[in-house]
């Protein structure tokens, strides 16, 4: 595993890690907030965090958006991946049960390759690629095991969430798209203060007031993990991982949230995690060990343990982003 590989990984685990305690914490903070404006002020601290933290290590010639590419990739990071995606399924989570809604949103990763194919000329997904993302999600569907009569059962709080997977699929590949000269640091620094006050205006023309607060520990405790570090590292993590490994690949970030929901909730909420859940953990790692398998040179290494030739100078591919 190369230096390149390992850094993604851990952008990966943190990211996943972090935005899966997200459900947990908003679950908390929810009791206390309006959501739109639990979303705005998420948005106003992780702003406030990401931006200093630029300021400081990023030198002051790169800091600054300078070109179109610059700015229209900040303008989809802050409007589309983050603002606009996190405000439906902030919302959306009110109409429904949460385990319906990480199903729908779960979507995510299926949607980002459709948009990938038609804006992107860099990402495709293999028909392995294909296998592992359903995996992936029959793996997040055993762990929500949501009631299928709830599930299917079409409603508006639904139509939101999907709304939200899609916003944030098409943000991601648009991010891809955009390219530009800023570190994705800087871009997601420069991207959430638009966040925040989308989320801002969202939750006035929604009547949403500041007097509803309930300034409870427990409120600023889910507001601090929401706003640092759910927002400020986990973007970090997150964004930092779309620019290397690419949309198709940083989106299946979103199949490992609910394993880390369920996680969360068990530890921390006293939730039960049934034996169909542990099924459906072993399901989604299945599916991410087929996608992560098109790096390898399977017939190679097949040739290497039987012994009948010698190994390949050059076993990797990149299988991840081409079409078998």
């Amino acid at each position: 595993m190369t230096a390149a590989d390992r850094r993604s990984l851990i952008a990966f685990a943190v990211a996943g890690i972090l935005f899966g305690g997200t459900f947990v914490a908003a679950k908390a903070g929810l009791a206390y907030f309006p959501p739109l404006l639990f979303v705005a002020l998420r948005f106003d601290v992780a702003a406030v965090a990401l931006l200093a933290y630029a300021a400081v290590t990023t030198p002051r010639g790169e800091l600054l958006p300078r070109t179109r590419s610059d700015w229209l990739g900040v303008l989809a990071t802050g409007i589309l991946a983050i603002g606009l995606t996190n405000s439906l399924l902030f919302v959306g989570q009110g109409y429904t049960t949460s385990a319906v809604a990480a199903i729908v949103f779960s979507l995510n990763p299926i949607l980002t390759p459709i948009f990938a194919a038609l804006l992107l000329a860099d990402e495709r997904l293999s028909v392995r690629g294909v296998a592992g993302m359903a995996l992936g999600f029959v793996g997040v569907a055993l762990v929500v095991n949501p009631d299928p009569a709830t599930l299917f059962d079409l409603g508006v709080g639904k139509a939101i969430l999907l709304a939200g997977a899609i916003t944030g699929a098409i943000g991601s590949v648009l991010i891809r798209r955009a390219g530009g000269s800023l570190s994705s640091t800087a871009r997601t620094a420069w991207g959430l203060p638009f966040a925040a006050l989308l989320s801002h205006a969202l939750s006035v023309a929604t009547g949403e007031s500041p007097a509803a607060i309930v300034w409870h520990p427990e409120a600023v405790a889910a507001l601090a993990y929401v706003g640092l570090l759910a927002g400020a590292v986990a973007y970090i993590a997150y964004f930092g991982l779309l620019d290397t490994a690419g949309a198709i690949r940083a989106n299946l970030v979103f199949y490992a949230v609910p394993v880390v929901a369920a996680v969360g909730g068990w530890a921390l909420l006293g939730e039960i995690i049934s034996i169909l859940a542990v099924g459906g953990f072993a399901t989604i790692f299945a599916g991410f060990a087929v996608i992560g398998s098109e790096s390898i040179d399977v017939r190679d290494r097949l040739r290497r343990l039987r012994g009948r030739e010698p190994a390949s100078t050059d076993a990797l591919d990149s299988a991840c982003i081409d079409a078998d």
